[in-house]
């Protein structure tokens, strides 16, 4: 079962991974996933670290085996390329939602003639309603980026699927062809 696990209080987890395990060797990892999220070298598995605070999606350092097959590499790296461009939409989407939100806010406790801070020096907020304006606004404004977002989704998974679907139809066969081999000695 390829559930992930809590390993330490640093809050990285591991979980099995798709590739076989093999000998213990250095893998690529990126240095940009963050301060003190470094598996250990000899670990097979990917590894998910904390959440990003921009885009609130959890980095994955996947694990690279030393025998990796073209295909294996090819879905690898597919997998990365769904992390890299779902943290930049998350990021971006996040930073002008935060942005455009406390713009709103000003304007609207400012058009109340109230302050950002009220006498106890608690922030100023708006009631429920008045949000929902601006969630809806907001959404509304940025509809087509998020079935842009959801097109290239759905494109990105087909892909891993179909590659998933591959690397498991090769490993089938090799299976099988070193049980055939094993029966005839």
């Amino acid at each position: 079962m390829a559930a992930a696990r809590g390993l330490r209080a640093g809050g990285c987890y591991r979980r099995r991974s798709l590739s076989s395990a093999a000998s213990s060797s250095s893998s690529e990892r990126p240095d940009s996933v963050g301060p003190g999220f470094r598996p250990p070298a000899h670990s097979h598995s990917d590894w998910i670290g904390p959440p990003d605070k921009l885009s609130n999606l959890r980095p994955i350092i996947f694990y690279v085996p030393p025998e990796e097959s073209a295909l294996e590499r090819r879905l690898r790296e597919a997998r990365q390329e769904a992390q890299a461009s779902n943290q930049r939409f998350w990021a971006r989407h996040n930073r002008a939602f935060h942005q455009e939100k406390e713009e709103f806010i000003y304007s609207r406790l400012k058009a109340k003639g109230l302050e950002m801070r009220d006498e106890s020096g608690q922030k100023a907020t708006l009631n429920a309603e008045e949000m929902a304006d601006f969630y809806k606004d907001f959404l509304s404004k940025n509809l087509k980026k998020h079935l842009q977002y959801n097109r290239d989704w759905y494109k990105h998974n087909f892909r891993i699927t179909f590659l998933m679907g591959q690397v498991a139809l090769v490993r089938a066969l090799r299976w099988l062809r070193r049980r055939k081999k094993n029966a005839e000695q």
